[in-house]
């Protein structure tokens, strides 16, 4: 047994993976964004990633912005909607400045419904927006039209009230245990939340049929919703990542990483013991694209889902999803040696989040600058692929820059000289 002291950075760093994995996420609740999202009782739209000025953002995610205003009805088509966010008339924010965490573009205006997860002990809180559905043409995927629209009504209209209306006869839903299960049962969390989402549907059926008499055909559209795609969950697992990443973020003096982005210009991250977002390039993608496509059309939107793998899941975990290879790729021998390696550059194990193929130990959570540096082994993360075109055209893995742990780096010997 080794009896060296322990740094302040050992400590700072030891502090801030405890709070991050003694994180207890509930559903409590699912509102409109105005009625419950800082700073939503507004005309803005809220999108992925550190805040740019509205006309540096480009492509599908100024399309999905555009797209936005037009669904609250600020405007009735493109041009208009964007004479309002020229003038300011329609503010442009981002996503994780207002405790919520997008998916691709993110796109959160004041009328979508959010899901509203809840740490047990301490009441921090965290939102995200719901699954638009199975089309690959999604606002989120910076799409807008009729259909997009109607799917958007849905969400709002349908799926929303009646999901909020169980889970709040339920007093709520706590999600750890659902996501304990489901990576035992194939899913790593980010690009594969097959299980997660059955268990929380089975979770909710004693209350709908509780539910029946009083609501009808919005239960029985509500679980048709529910069961024929296989990623509803995967918004409920962004919301608990960002509620664990958020109690861990501030403790002076750690290296660990709190968060994962990408805006249309750049990949972000956010470190405990430093203020604001380290930016850098964007990052490298190895993709498996859909029938059709090609590298060519590959895009950048922006994307929060990340905070998944921050805690320690979707590409951490990925070991455990064998099924994800059909998905975005690549063998399930290089998934498991790429999944080893993220424990050379991690504080600790996850206490909760257990890999079987490694004899149930712990996820290797809590990126920590130094170590990626020293190891010389990035984070990998599991994502959609989106097309110039707008859409999904494909998924895979993509590894952050190194340049943003080297500025991190950098900065913390600045703040913290020894």
């Amino acid at each position: 047994m080794s009896d060296r002291k322990p740094s302040n950075l050992d400590i700072a760093n030891e502090e801030a993976f405890r709070r991050m994995t003694s994180a207890d996420p509930v559903l409590v609740d699912i509102l409109p964004a105005r009625e419950v999202v800082p700073g939503m009782n507004k005309r803005i739209v809220l999108t992925s990633g550190p805040a740019l000025a509205w006309r540096e953002y480009e492509g599908g995610q100024r399309q999905g912005i555009i797209g936005g205003v037009i669904y609250e009805g600020w405007a009735s088509n493109a041009d208009e909607a964007v004479a309002l966010l020229d003038s300011g008339e329609v503010a442009v924010g981002a996503c994780q400045d207002h405790s919520c965490v997008g998916s691709l573009a993110g796109i959160y205006t004041p009328s979508m419904p959010v899901f509203v997860v809840e740490d047990r002990a301490s009441g921090q809180r965290a939102f995200c927006n719901m699954y638009e559905g199975k089309s690959r043409k999604r606002l989120n995927y910076g799409i807008y039209d009729d259909v997009v629209r109607d799917q958007l009504k849905l969400v709002e209209y349908v799926l929303a009230p009646t999901i909020a209306a169980a889970v709040r006869e339920m007093g709520g839903v706590p999600l750890k245990p659902i996501m304990i299960r489901s990576l035992n049962m194939g899913d790593e969390l980010h690009s594969r939340n097959t299980a997660a989402s059955l268990l929380f549907a089975r979770e909710l059926f004693p209350s709908f049929l509780r539910l029946y008499g009083e609501l009808g055909e919005a239960v029985q559209k509500t679980i048709e919703l529910l069961t024929e795609d296989n990623y509803f969950f995967l918004r409920l697992s962004m919301a608990s990542s960002k509620v664990a990443a958020d109690l861990a973020h501030g403790v002076e003096g750690s290296s660990l990483v709190t968060a994962m982005a990408f805006n249309c210009k750049e990949f972000a991250i956010r470190v405990s013991g430093i203020d604001g977002w380290i930016r850098g390039p964007h990052a490298a993608v190895e993709a498996k694209l859909f029938d059709g496509h090609d590298e060519s059309e590959i895009t950048w939107m922006g994307g929060e889902s990340p905070i998944t793998e921050t805690i320690g899941l979707g590409g951490f975990a990925q070991a455990g999803a064998p099924t994800l290879q059909a998905y975005q790729g690549g063998s399930y021998a290089a998934m498991m040696e790429r999944n080893e390696s993220l424990y050379r550059i991690t504080h600790g194990e996850n206490p909760d989040f257990k890999l079987a193929v490694f004899a149930y130990r712990g996820t290797p959570t809590g990126i920590d600058v130094f170590r990626v540096l020293e190891e010389r082994v990035l984070p990998v993360m599991d994502i959609g692929i989106a097309g110039k075109g707008g859409g999904q055209i494909g998924a895979g893995i993509v590894s952050a820059p190194v340049e943003c742990f080297q500025k991190a780096a950098a900065l913390y010997k600045e703040l913290y000289p020894q």
